[in-house]
């Protein structure tokens, strides 16, 4: 192991100390110290620093600031122990991305994801049966997909039907109720992968064929098939993701559905948006209301709810 390299394992650890997850630049930083490694270098430059960042192609200038960002963390802290490693200075990338416009699932697409994934072949049929129930359990509930794969055994009750999300996205932790049909659904899952993984080697209650956590980047890739398989997602001549629906847009889909269901039913909406701001685990209600400006049938049931209810009306 190189110095630098070492330099890494302890700086990921300090980080994971502090409480940070800190998987993905963890990987991140480790492809750059390979590019570190590779030259030669035994200290960071802001020219290496930035020809690992740009690396990508086909991708937006916010993933290279974000490439960058996750360097310029690293270097600030090798800086204190050798001030021969050069410090990105911030500004050098923008990190700034827009935010993309949600892909808001029709139930005929869910209909048609559900049955591909139902049709996924593998050696137990463990892939099928998991990928059947992820989608179905984000379509129902709208939860992050790193919050469903991160569910534990005990997180899940299959009798009173609540999940505890636990530490997710800015340290928010929740309780999520879900309908019987979910309840039923996830038992008949837990008791289906008992049966085919008798062996518990995770404490996870999603699996892979191993019978382990599946990770979120096999996750993401095999969505990405599914999705070109049933012709939601076009294939890409240098077999990249491309662009298309998400995981996460089963989220959008869910919060947009239940606020679509308010306007409709004429339902007091402000009163009922703090609800589904804590049911998603939004920091604040802000995050909410970028629904209604993302999706545009949300924005003119919005303007004509508030066209018939003028703020103030009390009649």
């Amino acid at each position: 192991m190189t110095a630098i390299r070492d330099s890494l394992t302890r700086y990921v650890a300090v980080r994971r100390a502090l409480g940070a997850s800190f998987y993905e630049p963890a990987l991140a930083l480790g492809h750059f110290v390979d590019l570190l490694e590779h030259e030669g270098a035994e200290f960071i430059t802001i020219d290496l620093a930035l020809r690992w960042a740009t690396t990508p192609v086909s991708v937006e200038r916010a993933t290279w600031g974000r490439r960058l960002s996750a360097v310029r963390g690293f270097a600030r802290w090798m800086n204190t122990v050798d001030g021969r490693n050069e410090i990105p200075p911030a500004g050098l990338l923008s990190a700034r991305r827009r935010r993309n416009a949600p892909h808001i699932y029709t139930e005929q697409e869910i209909n048609l994801l559900m049955i591909r994934a139902a049709q996924l072949r593998s050696r137990t049929g463990m892939r099928a049966l998991t990928y059947s129930t992820l989608i179905g359990l984000l379509v129902a509930t709208g939860l992050r997909p790193g919050e469903a794969l991160r569910l534990d055994r005990s997180d899940v009750d299959l009798v009173s039907g609540i999940l505890s999300i636990r530490e997710s996205k800015f340290g928010k932790s929740r309780f999520v109720p879900v309908e019987e049909s979910t309840r039923a659904a996830l038992e008949r899952y837990a008791q289906s992968r008992d049966r085919l993984c008798p062996q518990r080697l995770s404490e996870a209650f999603l699996v892979g064929e191993r019978g382990v956590r599946l990770k979120a980047g096999t996750v993401r890739s095999m969505f990405v098939r599914m999705s070109r398989a049933v012709g939601l997602r076009p294939a890409t001549e240098d077999g990249r993701d491309g662009y298309g629906p998400r995981l996460q847009d089963f989220r959008h889909s869910f919060a947009t559905g239940r606020m679509v269901e308010w306007y409709r039913a004429e339902s007091d909406v402000n009163r009922q948006l703090p609800k589904l701001a804590a049911y998603l685990g939004h920091v604040n209600i802000g995050l909410t209301y970028w629904y209604i400006e993302a999706v545009p049938e949300l924005l003119e049931l919005a303007a004509g709810y508030l066209g018939r209810n003028p703020p103030g009306d009390q009649s």
